[in-house]
């Protein structure tokens, strides 16, 4: 009866082989842009379970369940929920102090089936080994359907394992596993059980080496006048400044896009840790609303001459779940209601920055309450403003895109607040 429900099983796996493969690939894809904008340096990788491999685990599991007295395998659904490891990803982190980068980014772009399974684990082991063994963690969720385009929704219902640990354990593992699970040939000695308790030792001692190496690279990287090589140091740099001003860890959900400000950064030659210490100082701490990366992107388009370059800038490197059209806001045909929209939005703000001359404090970042200082006192206005500056960022920043409708009644809201500052002039 096993039998015949592992070959059902099997025959509907070699069917359903490429949606799983896809989908893999799709949350692969999907940590790979958003870990690499973050700054986090791995590797990602992708797999479906190979047919062969699949076959020779569900069989040696059904030996066991027999040997253990469990229920054996009845029907190909007994497997299905038995295994469900079938699409599978794994990040391979440099730094094994990233771990926690990693699992803000997990959550916020996934939907956990259950909270993660963290190893080491208790276990059984044959061998009385010395060291912890395999450090790591695994996820197993769901793609969220927002982050699909229509004909992509149906990879949203595939389980995906996310296998999160270093580069170094990843590989003492993969080694580990081959040998003690699939072993062809018997099983091993306790020779071979303790030098691989020994190599064990040795990637916990390199694991170790890594995260001073990481720390030996931000002090590097701190140095006043030394350009960040790449929008990982600039990453790391942010990370270290702000948990020292605050006191507390810098969540990644509230880092925002860190490859895209080191773009702008180095296209502007502000990327240096004493060029960029004045935009550090004035941002403020609500960071799961407004990113940190946003917020001194914003300080830097203080200037309004400076919006075409970041939007060029933007438009050549979305995220996969970026559903901002890929276009350049500024360059789009005449009439757009982006283009409109932005145009007034610049006008508006060079009006306000020019008024707020008197009080500098506040020109790196225009709100109702300046407006309501520069002397314009309808709140009905004001109440607009900071509804506009919110549909703002997310034409700036790519949060959703606005309708068109609700674009175009912001450029009309934007002329009355610019009208009003007129008349207070006089």
């Amino acid at each position: 009866m096993a039998g015949d429900a592992i070959d059902d099983f099997m025959e509907r796996y070699r069917r359903e082989y490429d949606f799983f493969d896809k989908a893999a690939r799709l949350a692969a894809q999907t940590l790979e842009a958003h870990l690499g904008a973050a700054g986090i340096r791995c590797i990602v990788s992708s797999r479906a379970k190979a047919w062969s491999r699949l076959e020779a685990k569900i069989r040696q599991r059904a030996q066991q369940r027999q040997r253990d007295r469990a229920n054996a395998y009845t029907s190909a659904e007994d497997i299905r929920c038995d295994i469900i490891d079938l699409a599978g990803v794994r990040v391979a982190l440099y730094f094994p102090g990233d771990r926690h980068r990693v699992d803000d980014i997990v959550r916020q772009l996934f939907s956990l089936r259950t909270e993660p399974r963290l190893f080491p684990a208790s276990s059984t082991a044959k061998y009385n080994k010395r060291f912890s063994g395999y450090s790591a963690v695994h996820y197993r969720a769901n793609l969220k359907r927002s982050s699909l385009n229509e004909a992509e929704q149906r990879y949203a219902e595939a389980i995906i394992e996310i296998q999160v640990a270093s580069v170094l354990m990843h590989s003492w593992a993969e080694v580990e596993h081959d040998l003690v699970y699939k072993a062809q040939q018997g099983s091993l000695s306790a020779e071979e059980y303790a030098i691989l308790d020994q190599l064990n030792g040795m990637v916990l001692s390199g694991e170790i080496a890594l995260e001073l190496l990481q720390r030996a690279g931000q002090i590097r990287i701190a140095a006043g006048e030394r350009h960040f090589s790449n929008h990982y140091d600039l990453a790391s740099h942010l990370i270290s400044t702000v948990t020292r001003s605050t006191g507390a860890p810098l969540q990644d959900a509230a880092l925002g896009r860190v490859d895209l400000l080191y773009q702008f950064l180095h296209h502007l030659q502000l990327a240096t840790p004493n060029q960029l210490a004045p935009y550090i100082a004035s941002v403020t701490a609500n960071f799961e609303k407004r990113p940190l990366a946003e917020q001194i992107i914003d300080q830097l388009l203080n200037d309004p001459a400076r919006y075409e370059l970041y939007e060029n800038l933007r438009a050549t490197g979305p995220l996969p779940t970026d559903h901002q059209r890929a276009s350049n806001i500024v360059g789009q045909q005449e009439g757009g209601a982006d283009s409109a929209f932005l145009t007034a939005w610049i006008e508006l703000e060079q009006k306000i920055h020019t008024r707020a001359s008197a009080v500098p404090a506040e020109r790196i970042y225009p709100s109702s309450r300046l407006l309501s200082r520069l002397g314009i006192s309808d709140e009905r206005l004001l109440k607009d403003f900071d509804r506009i500056r919110r549909l703002r960022n997310e034409v700036v920043h790519g949060v959703s895109p606005p309708s068109a409708a609700d674009l175009t009644d912001a450029v009309n809201t934007i002329r009355q607040i610019s009208a009003r500052l007129d008349r207070l002039r006089h």
